[in-house]
Parts: structure tokens; sequence; C-alpha cells
């Protein structure tokens, strides 16, 4: 018998019927999950000697951008990290986690409190007999998850707005675990990942957070076309294709204003949520260089 029967025999789960098991984990630790994300699973299982009905991978629906749909992604679980720094037999403990100052904001239409960063140590023993101290310290902002699939919104999601401060802590404590144990991989947790889209296969952040920035000046030389979004040169136009005079100096006119609204409505998308992401509440507060950026997405988005 080789090696890999052996260790997979210490691993009751796995030698039950490969059907039987499924049906099992179908109906307890992933409930409605696909037949194909289940035998994922059990790959990833054996070929790690893991214990399935501990869960200690998760299936992680992400928004493929290429495929333009959700499809399940296999992901270890902070639970898994602590298995194998615990098996290595050299993991002396794990702090509790020290929080950031709270920070109140209103991000994407959400009013949140959340820790400003979390700082988690994980100690290990050293063959030498000494302990080494391997500390990560992350930011909230840099890891939560926005509200996921093709929804344009960068309010955090359902459970980073229930808990901003458990889900940061364990982003850290699962870095701190990797700097330590570096042997255990370096593949990002469930938890880390969550919100997150896959473009072309890779794992890339959610759609940036957009911050709002002083308003330009209105450069002489250019102006936009009302109807088109064109910016063209004022010595190549008469008058009517100035911007309009009831919009206040630095922001869009009225027909820009109405070119994004149609342009949004044609595309499906809500435009409370389009607006969010660039942090304004209402099209009368977009700004001339915002105008530019907006068409250009939009247009691509087509």
């Amino acid at each position: 018998m080789n090696q890999l029967a052996t260790r997979q025999d210490a691993v009751p789960a796995l030698q039950m019927d490969e059907q039987e098991l499924i049906k099992v984990l179908q109906t307890s630790l992933y409930p409605s999950a696909a037949l194909e994300s289940i035998k994922m699973v059990l790959g990833y299982c054996k070929a790690s000697n893991l214990d399935p009905m501990q869960k200690p991978v998760h299936i992680v629906p992400m928004w493929d951008s290429k495929a333009g749909g959700m499809r399940d992604v296999i992901m270890p679980g902070i639970g898994l990290y602590r298995t194998q720094a615990a098996r290595s037999g050299e993991c002396a403990g794990v702090s509790e986690p020290d929080f950031g100052p709270d920070i109140t904001a209103n991000i994407g239409g959400t009013e949140i409190t959340y820790p400003a960063w979390c700082k988690v140590t994980v100690k290990r023993r050293l063959p030498t007999g000494e302990v080494v101290d391997f500390t990560a310290k992350e930011l909230w902002r840099e890891n939560y998850a926005v509200r996921g699939g093709k929804e344009k919104s960068v309010a955090p999601n359902a459970m980073w707005f229930k808990r901003p401060y458990g889900q940061i802590a364990k982003c850290a404590e699962a870095q701190a675990l990797r700097k330590a144990f570096p042997e255990i991989g370096s593949e990002p947790t469930a938890e880390e990942m969550d919100g997150k889209i896959l473009n072309d296969g890779l794992i890339v952040e959610s759609e940036p957070i957009k911050v709002k920035m002083p308003l330009p000046k209105a450069k002489a030389p250019e102006a936009i076309d009302q109807q088109t979004g064109e910016i063209t040169d004022v010595q190549e136009k008469d008058q009517t294709h100035k911007p309009s005079k009831s919009a206040p100096a630095g922001f869009i006119s009225i027909g820009q204003q109405k070119w994004i609204e149609n342009k949004v409505s044609a595309l499906n998308l809500d435009l409370a949520q389009t607006l969010s992401s660039y942090s304004v509440e209402s099209l009368d507060q977009i700004s001339v260089e915002q105008f530019v950026e907006i068409k250009s997405e939009l247009m691509s988005a087509a």
C-alpha cells in the first residue's frame, strides 16, 4: 500500500462511499452546491489528507468577468491554515487581534463603523528552540468585500457589514500564518477573497473605491458636446455646443446629465448604484472630469 493510501486511511470520511459522502456534504456543509463543486472539494481533501467533514475548504462563488457570470472556486479557509500550523508542531501560539481606532463612514450609501486596521502575531518555535514572532497588520479598507457580482457598488457586503471586526481579524491572522509558515502555501483564504472577481482566470480586486477629488478648473479651450459627450475645441463649435449655463461651473450640463441617464437605462444598470461607485449621489454632482471617465466606462460596457 502506497504512502498516499495509508494517509487517506487515517481520515474516516474519505473511506465512505463517494456518492454517500457527496450527499452528506450537499445536505450539511455545502447546501445546494453543484455536484462538480463538491467533487472539487473531495479532490482537494484527498490530495492534502484533509477531513472534508471538518470543512477545511470553502466553495466561493465569484464573478467571472470573462464568462459574464458567477462560478465556484475552491479556496482554503482560515481553519485549514490553523490546522496545518498545528500539525507542524512548531506553532507556539497566536495573539488576540489588536484593532486600530474606530472609523465611522458612509461607504456606497451604507453607514458603518469599522476598525482602521487589525494586527495579529503568530509565534513559531524554530528547531533551535528560539520562538520568533511573525506579525501581520491589515487595513480594513484594503480587505473588505463589496456587494458582489456585477453590482457596481462599493458598499460592504452583508458579512463585512455585520462583522467588520471578525472578518478583518481573520484576514490578519491568515496573513500572519502565511508569514510564519510559508510552507503551508500562499493561496489567499476564502475570507480574504470574498467579494473579489475573476478576470481571465486571475483573482483581482472588486470595483475600485472612487475617491471624490477636488473639482478641477474648467479648461478654457475645451468643451463637451451635450449630445455625444465628445470633447471638442470651443473655437470649432458655435455657441449652441457650449456647456449649458444652467450648470454650476465645473459640473456637467443638463444635456450631459441626460446622456448618462439614458446610457445607464439602455445598459439596464441601476442609476443610484452607478453614481455611488463614483462617490456622488445625483447627476448634478458629477464634475466635468468625472464625466469623461464615466462616459468611457459606459461606452465600453455597451
